[in-house]
Parts: structure tokens; sequence; C-alpha cells
């Protein structure tokens, strides 16, 4: 269970880890940049661009999956990403979040009357 907040309904959070985080640094190819600037030419959605972004977001968030699941983590709260321009046409791109240890929480039952047992 992944989650931008910092708790999961139903659960509560027994351990917690610490940060988690998973890093990719990202250059677009020159053909890329050529595509990319025709695209910027007539206007709308640069696909080449967009396809490379939900990739770089996609290999980070697998790669903070897995540095949670070593530290054996079944949750990860308050994810998050974050990208930074290292020089033009290089970024890097990181995804984080908090590992932790959760339980379901047990929900009271309740009788006919309506009363908590």
């Amino acid at each position: 269970m992944i989650t931008t907040a910092f708790e999961l309904p139903g659960y509560r959070i027994v351990r917690s880890l610490g940060v988690v985080r998973g890093l990719t640094v990202r250059s677009r190819s020159i053909v890329g940049n050529m595509i990319g600037g025709l695209h910027a030419i007539f206007g709308g959605n640069i696909t080449v661009y967009t396809t490379l972004c939900e990739q770089t977001r996609s290999e980070t968030f697998q790669l903070m999956i897995r540095q949670a699941r070593k530290l054996g983590a079944n949750a990860i709260v308050g994810m998050r990403y974050d990208a930074t321009e290292l020089m033009a046409g290089m970024a890097e791109v990181l995804c984080y979040g908090t590992a932790v240890v959760v339980e379901a929480q047990q929900v009271p039952v309740q009788d006919q009357t309506g009363r908590s047992s």
C-alpha cells in the first residue's frame, strides 16, 4: 500500500522504517529532441517527452518499492516525487516516502442494539 497521505484509513502504523527512495537521472536523446522540437512547433501534447517522463517516474517508483521491501515494509506513506534539472537536457527524478509496517485496525462489532462489543 502506498499513499501520499501520512496515514492509511483502517490501518495503524506499527513501526516506521525510515525514508526510502528511488532515483533516476535521464537525458533526452538527439532524436527525441528533434521530434520534440517538431511537436513544439505544431503545439499540443509532446508525446515523446510525456512517454519519457512516465517511464522515468515509473522506474523511480519501482526502485522505491524495492528498497521498502528490503527493509521489511508493507506500506509507504507520504510518497512524493521531485525533479531537478542537472544541466540542459538532463534531469534527476526522485520518488520518496516513509517505509512503514502497518496492521489492520480492529473494528468494534456492534450488536443489534448498536452497542459496541
